[in-house]
């Protein structure tokens, strides 16, 4: 079955120009509409009816991309960021990439092919240089993704000093062989990288060791953090670490879990701390020091700013509600 590239290639044009056709766009020439109805002719091609009614809604619709919506962190910013989007008379398309690239290039073509008025991307896998190519075809704004690199406008908060002061709050507990959990791969300018900077910093500062049996990357579930543990536990009882920080209160919990299942004592014998705050983590069998991020300001600023671009007019982000803190409870 032909698709809307096969005809964009048959007839020698762009997909854009040929999505635009598609959607009775008013600003394509005569020659190019020919060329396209009969490349439609030769190749049998039947537009998507699922396709065409979504380009209808163009310009309602704002896309939102997560990594999980399965994360608590993820749902509750959606939830924001979506009662914001319906206050400014749109609706929104969500997609999760699950950590991959190729996913995210899908949601960004779907600017492209004019599906999606504007996108805001909770997550970032690609090439920064790859998605501010995109923005010719929609406003795009990162929401808790700092690059420093790119001109994309962003909404974040600062997660390497958060990361720097909790780690730093840990060593004047006492704990000295500190764990480390990510959700990215530890690669320049990948996923995270801003937590793992204020880690590293705090550790070199203050002359610890960083093991490499200490060290998780690519994280994110209960799951998780429960082979983690067992992980630790597997290691000679003088070589475990006597703290974990972690990238995520579900990776945290997992962690509790198997080590209070093996008798250990939290935080006797091991300290552990998670990010996010979640609701459930107040309520945890010990309840959990943890980072509170502000969700709903950063669901706010981030819509305000994508509906300032599609305004065509400027707006401030107020940095003012953008700030994380330290809960400290009876995990640490």
């Amino acid at each position: 079955m032909a698709t809307i590239k096969d005809v964009a290639k048959k007839a020698g044009l762009s997909v854009s120009t040929v999505s635009r056709y598609l959607n009775n766009h008013p600003y394509i020439s005569d020659d190019k509409r020919e060329k396209i109805r009969k490349a439609m002719v030769e190749l049998n091609y039947t537009p998507s009816s699922v396709a065409t009614q979504l380009r209808s809604k163009k310009g309602t619709m704002i896309g939102i991309l997560v990594s999980r919506i399965t994360n608590p962190f993820f749902s509750y910013l959606v939830d924001s960021i979506e009662r914001q989007v319906k206050l400014h008379g749109y609706n929104v398309l969500i997609m999760q990439t699950y950590d991959d690239k190729h996913a995210e290039i899908k949601m960004l073509e779907m600017l492209k092919q004019q599906v999606l008025a504007g996108l805001i991307m909770c997550s970032v896998e690609g090439d920064p240089a790859v998605i501010e190519s995109y923005r010719e075809f929609g406003p795009i704004v990162l929401c808790n993704e700092q690059i420093p690199s790119t001109t994309i406008p962003q909404v974040y908060t600062n997660q390497e000093k958060a990361t720097y002061d909790a780690i730093n709050f840990l060593i004047k507990k006492g704990y000295r062989k500190i764990s480390y959990c990510t959700g990215g791969s530890l690669t320049q300018g990948g996923h995270g990288n801003a937590r793992t900077r204020g880690f590293e910093k705090a550790i070199t500062e203050n002359q610890l060791q960083m093991k490499i049996d200490w060290i998780f990357k690519q994280v994110h579930t209960i799951k998780d953090g429960q082979e983690i543990a067992k992980k630790i536990l597997a290691l000679p009882p003088e070589n475990r670490p006597d703290a974990i920080f972690t990238s995520s209160d579900e990776v945290a919990s997992g962690i509790l879990q198997i080590m209070m299942g093996a008798g250990k004592k939290i935080p006797e014998d091991l300290a552990i701390m998670g990010f996010d705050n979640q609701p459930f983590t107040a309520m945890l069998t010990v309840p959990l020091t943890t980072i509170s991020q502000p969700v709903e300001a950063l669901g706010k600023e981030a819509t305000n700013l994508l509906m300032a671009h599609l305004d065509g007019i400027n707006y401030q982000i107020d940095h003012s509600e953008l700030n994380l803190e330290l809960i400290i409870r009876e995990s640490v």
